[in-house]
Parts: C-alpha cells; structure tokens; sequence
C-alpha cells in the first residue's frame, strides 16, 4: 500500500462527474490512504453522470471545518457544475490556494482547473483539461497541452473520464513523493 500514513482531501459539491470522484476515491482507498469528502455544504452530494444526476455520496467535513494542513493532499474532481459552483465560493480557493502555497500535490480532472484559474495557481504552468476550458487557462498564463496527463511540480492534470486510469497513476505517484517545490499563488 503506497499511500499508508497520508490524509487526501476530495473537494466537491453538487454535479461533480461520478467517475472522476468515484474511481479516484477507490484507487486511493485501495493504496492505503485516509480520503475526507470535502464540500460548500453538508450532507450528500450529488454526482452527474453522463446525462443525468447520479450516484451521491456523503460529505464528511464542511470547508469550514477543515485546514490544508490537515491533509497531504487535494483531488478536484470535474462536470461542469461542480467546479462552475466552487469557483465562486472564496473558501473553496482559499483552500486550493493553501495547497499550492504549501507544496502539497493537487490532482485536477476535466473541468477542474477552472478552480485552479479562479484560484489564480495555473500562470506557468503546464496543464491539461477538458477542451472547451483551453482559453480560460491560456487566458490565465497557463501552458495547455492535449495529453492525457501532464505532470508540473506535483500539479496532475487529466483531461476527461477517458483519461482516468493515468490520471490515477499519476496522482497516486504524485501524493506519494509528498511536498513539491513551493509554488506561492498570486492571490
């Protein structure tokens, strides 16, 4: 088990895609890690699932419950509604900016580096996401390439379910080696 000994923060809210929460959970599970659900609100929350709402899963903190340095490291899962509804809540980028801040990895799929561009953490960066987010982290000084995984100092970034088993791989390797080079956001 890889991961024994680290804490994952998963955060999410409402219309987050269900693999891209789901398979990422059961992988670091699987590997020995402890994984909170973190979101904007409490209870359940809701996955989107292709065309439709689905499967949910309960929410173990509030946001307002939890500190980054409770945890080895964060996992942003996409959809488009998740992430289009964290980026506006200023506690959520607060909380992503305070992993970047402290070295730790990020992991971030499809339509979640829209918070890393509201988060203002993805200048000079090389990353990946969904295809019609391209702009929006070019527009925010990143560098996006059309590959399955891109790797920048512990930054994992995928493009879309498809992408999922490196994903994974990637993220896993990442939280693995721990603390990154710092990189201070400018916020």
């Amino acid at each position: 088990m890889k991961l024994e000994n680290k804490k994952v923060a998963i955060l999410a809210t409402d219309g987050f895609e269900k693999s891209e929460l789901f398979e990422p959970l059961e992988a670091l599970k699987k590997e020995g890690a402890e994984v909170d659900i973190i979101s904007i609100k409490k209870g359940d929350i809701k996955s989107w699932d292709q065309t439709d709402w689905g499967k949910s899963i309960a929410v173990n903190f509030d946001l307002n419950e939890v500190n980054e340095s409770d945890y080895s490291s964060l996992v942003l899962p996409g959809g488009v509604i998740n992430p289009d509804t964290l980026r506006t809540n200023e506690d959520a980028l607060d909380f992503i900016r305070a992993f970047f801040k402290s070295g730790k990895p990020v992991a971030a799929i499809c339509h979640a580096p829209w918070l890393l561009v509201s988060a203002g953490v993805i200048e000079n960066r090389e990353v990946t996401s969904y295809k019609s987010i391209k702009d929006d982290i070019l527009n925010a000084g990143g560098t996006w390439m059309d590959e399955e995984v891109v790797v920048d100092s512990g930054l994992v970034t995928s493009r879309n379910p498809g992408d999922l088993p490196a994903f994974i791989e990637k993220m896993i390797e990442e939280i693995k080696e721990g603390k990154h080079k710092k990189q201070v956001a400018s916020a």
